[in-house]
């Protein structure tokens, strides 16, 4: 089953969260970014969130059920 992975990142107003390279929402607030995406994530298992930092490198991850990688066997 392929994960989906929704990107926490920085916008010249605020935050952005997407899946796909699509914009899901738009936030003030980067806090408020990171729990729309968990929200998301959690409800979209297996998932996974990235949230970046302002200056666009990554700064963590939230990874929901198992992970898949590395392959078993």
């Amino acid at each position: 089953m392929v994960r989906a992975v929704y990107y926490v990142s920085p916008t010249t107003n605020g935050w952005k969260v997407t899946k796909d390279g699509v914009l899901l929402s738009s936030h003030y607030t980067k806090e408020v970014a990171v729990e729309t995406a968990k929200t998301k994530a959690k409800a979209n298992k297996p998932s996974q969130v990235i949230v970046q930092k302002k200056d666009g490198t990554f700064e963590t991850e939230y990874t929901y059920q198992d992970d898949p990688y590395p392959p078993r066997g």
